[in-house]
């Protein structure tokens, strides 16, 4: 590592590149020498904000990774600070080619392991919840009544549990029968009922919702999984039994309906904690990749270091998965050339073309992302945006594109359909079957996702010192002369260390029950 004098003041991702991002505040007249550029700031430049190395006249194209972010509003001088009030998004054509430029999957000679739960679909958990899924936001202070009435001494006593989980949403009514919300909201529920993470599960509804429990149940074939893995901890064979469904109108209320639902637990609970930790290949780790609360150093530090983490994964023959789709929108022409069939790269273009129209219906702009927040951390364009957070999947090829809430299936590196909102995206992503995620910011987001825990890596060390019982890893140290593969070993090993058990700051603070957040699309009724 280099000393703290000789880290630098800014730093040019690409030679053809006319903007650099201040590593720390450059007060105006500074000078800069940065390769063969020689120059003074006209301004102050914060820290992950940009300054431009050349001159750019108006409408001139602001580039930074080597690709368009921008074009300049106004002729731009050499030393300026490059922001919104000088570089708009607008349109331009990007070339989309398919299958042209496949990468090798990368290669590992050292297998490596976690220590999970095994389930009876051949897939391994990270954690061992039982869950109580609400259909619709009227069973959703039940289930939470049914968690919390649990005796906890006796709850205590499962030492192989991680907890009972509340799953409860804000819809679920007011929505097309069988209509694209409705079928989307399916997917999601049913994603956490079988989702490796979770042991077992009961289902609360109201018994009137548009939401029902039956059509879940019949459209998603769901069984519930008590517990038992491949052979359980004892070598009984896994069993499977109907699932528990209690609707309070049914059952006569809201007492009854708890009272259902905690003696429902203390049947689920003992075959549950059957089930122990067991050493697992590192490809049957399923991995969530989201960024929020991004500043200029995101793309520079912590998205490419978790890309590099992303490539160790996929290596061992893991996943990882893409989200956010309008934090794609700009960068989506690298990737299709990344997609191993043409079917794939085309099925991202669709997607691209489907959020240009839905945020057209509403009079929106995709460019409303980024953020104030991003902006205020050095994020101009939703293109500047897009192209550092597509480096969280790092350099493998791409090999499905799903849609949202879909089932996780095909190895290598995937991209969902989510929103950019985290919540929403993150909840698609666990639903797919994410068993771990890591979640980069350089602004201080505070997220976690049970039942999937969360790695929170900083892209700067003045947040990560500011909030160090939130971050699990610190990337800033990158910009300090830390080797970019080092901090990617460093965030692989610390997967596979919370894939055995470790706790995530979130998880250590309790965090993760309020985020789900199941994406709706069309309006309410």
């Amino acid at each position: 590592m280099v000393s703290p004098t000789e880290k630098p003041e800014a730093v040019l991702l690409r030679p053809d590149d006319n903007v650099a991002v201040a590593t720390r505040s450059l007060p105006r007249g500074h000078h800069l020498d940065l390769d063969e550029l020689s120059f003074e700031t006209t301004e102050l430049i914060r820290p992950g904000h940009k300054v431009a190395t050349r001159p750019i006249e108006k409408g001139g194209e602001v580039r930074k990774y080597g690709q368009v972010i921008g074009f300049a509003a106004n002729d731009v001088a050499v030393g300026n600070w490059v922001h919104v009030h000088n570089c708009s998004a607008d349109a331009f054509t990007r070339e989309y080619e398919y299958a042209t430029e496949v990468p090798d999957m990368p290669e590992s000679s050292e297998g490596r392991t976690f220590m999970g739960y095994p389930r009876a679909d051949g897939r391994v958990g990270t954690r061992n919840y039982v869950a109580i899924i609400s259909t619709v936001n009227c069973s959703a202070s039940t289930s939470k009544l049914i968690a919390d009435s649990f005796p906890k001494d006796e709850l205590e006593k499962f030492e192989n549990v991680d907890g009972l989980l509340p799953i409860t949403h804000k819809t679920g009514c007011g929505m097309q029968f069988d209509g694209p919300d409705h079928l989307q909201l399916n997917r999601v529920l049913a994603g956490y009922a079988r989702h490796p993470n979770i042991a077992a599960y009961l289902i609360v509804g109201l018994g009137c919702e548009v939401s029902q429990s039956s059509h879940l149940l019949e459209n998603q074939k769901l069984v519930t999984v008590e517990g038992l893995g491949q052979g359980g901890s004892n070598g009984s064979e896994a069993k499977t039994e109907k699932p528990i469904h209690i609707s309070i109108q049914e059952s006569g209320g809201i007492r009854k309906t708890v009272q259902a639902g905690v003696k429902a637990l203390s049947k689920l609970l003992p075959r549950v904690n059957d089930v122990k930790r067991v050493e697992a290949p590192a490809s049957k780790i399923l991995l969530g990749l989201q960024c929020g609360g991004s500043d200029g150093n995101s793309g520079i530090t912590a998205n490419p270091a978790v890309g590099v983490a992303s490539d160790l994964l996929v290596a061992q023959g893991g996943t990882s998965v893409l989200g956010e789709t309008t934090e794609i929108y700009g960068a989506e022409h690298l990737l299709t050339r990344r997609a191993t069939r043409r079917e794939v790269g085309e099925k991202l273009i669709e997607r691209i073309r489907w959020w240009e129209w839905y945020t057209s219906t509403f009079n929106a702009e995709i460019n409303n992302n980024p953020s104030p927040g991003n902006k205020e951390g050095g994020l101009t364009t939703i293109y500047e945006k897009s192209l550092g957070a597509i480096a969280k999947g790092g350099s493998s090829p791409l090999t499905s594109v799903l849609e949202y809430a879909e089932p996780i299936t095909e190895r290598g590196l995937a991209i969902m359909d989510t929103p950019g909102y985290d919540p929403a995206s993150l909840t698609g992503i666990v639903a797919g079957g994410a068993n771990v995620c890591v979640f980069t910011t350089g602004r201080g987001s505070v997220y976690g996702c049970k039942p999937s825990p969360c790695l929170k890596i900083a892209t700067n060390s003045t947040l990560y010192e500011r909030m160090t019982d939130d971050m699990d890893v610190n990337a800033g140290r990158i910009l300090e002369g830390t080797p970019l593969q080092e901090v990617g070993q460093e965030i692989f090993d610390e997967i596979l260390a919370v894939a055995s058990g470790k706790p995530t700051k979130s998880e250590a603070q309790g965090i993760g029950e309020e985020e789900f957040s199941p994406w709706i699309i069309g309006p309410t009724l």
